[in-house]
């Protein structure tokens, strides 16, 4: 027994074995974030709670499932799915969700987790109940050597996506007209609008690109993920915990609490597979207690 007690420590200290569960713990981040900051930063401009931005993560999905097999090109679904899903939000907003802004947290609540089953109806209408999987491109379909272990290709494709995002959304809310106002919206609404700025087309827009994030990390995940109706609650409740620890309506906050979660959620697996999912709550707990405005928030509880 003290044997295998041994072997296994030693494999579980293993400097290559925790550096592969590093890389695992920011794949999950990556894909976290990117469903994550729209969810944050449209709660943080606009104080609404939008639960189906999960579905809007299945619905990528399925879209860039039906775009590749009729084309043959995952590039095109990664591109063709984002741009429908974000379409498909600017008829939310419109016919939705300015009636919903004003409306109490619980309605928002309501209404939004509502829309889960409705677009769980609709894929299984659609798509059928089953499983499906999306190729990973060929570019990145083989593996590469890192530290003397085989790491699949296409999960560093995840990371590095992930970081080219926060990149390229961090430069637009730091360095453009766009993000000045959205910067401007989320720390006073009221004062912002009074100096003239264009608040609502600003929100419109980040809603529109969030929801495109959403669908784009829908297309990501599928090739290793898969696709199958329900596929966004078993994600939603890691985002909304992102969402909380990180600071509503913070970019950083996001990636942050993206790669606290990635982490814990990965190595708690690993380690303690029994009670993965209760150390990330009781880590949510601990931040909440400590700072209940999250760890990063825009406006400093």
């Amino acid at each position: 027994m003290q044997n295998v007690v041994t072997e296994v420590s030693q494999v579980f200290l293993d400097p290559t074995f925790l550096a592969i569960q590093f890389l695992n713990g920011l794949q999950l981040a990556s894909l976290l974030f990117l469903l994550s900051v729209g969810l944050s930063v449209v709660y943080g401009l606009m104080n609404f709670i939008n639960l189906a931005h999960g579905t809007l993560y299945m619905l990528g999905a399925y879209i860039g499932l039906s775009v590749a097999r009729g084309s043959g090109s995952f590039w095109l679904a990664l591109i063709v799915a984002p741009i429908f899903i974000a379409a498909l939000a600017a008829v939310f907003h419109a016919l939705l969700l300015r009636r919903m802004q004003a409306a109490s947290p619980m309605k928002q609540i309501l209404v939004t987790f509502g829309l889960i089953y409705v677009g769980l109806d609709v894929v299984r209408y659609i798509w059928g109940d089953y499983s499906h999987s999306i190729p990973a491109p060929d570019f990145f379909a083989g593996s590469v050597h890192l530290l003397g272990e085989v790491y699949p290709s296409y999960r560093l494709f995840m990371i590095g996506l992930g970081w080219f995002v926060f990149i390229a959304l961090y430069y637009g809310l730091e360095r453009t007209r766009l993000g000045a106002v959205v910067r401007a919206g989320v720390d006073n609404r009221e004062v912002a609008m009074s100096l003239g700025l264009n608040i609502e087309l600003a929100f419109f827009l980040v809603f529109c690109l969030g929801c495109g994030l959403a669908g784009l990390a829908g297309v990501v995940a599928a090739p290793v993920l898969s696709v199958y109706p329900g596929m966004d609650m078993s994600i939603l409740v890691l985002t909304l915990i992102v969402v909380v620890i990180g600071g509503p309506g913070s970019l950083r906050g996001a990636a942050l609490g993206a790669f606290l979660i990635g982490m814990f959620e990965t190595f708690g697996q690993v380690f303690f597979p029994a009670i993965a999912s209760v150390i990330v709550y009781a880590l949510m707990a601990v931040i909440l207690l400590a700072r209940p405005g999250g760890l990063l928030p825009v406006r400093p509880s």
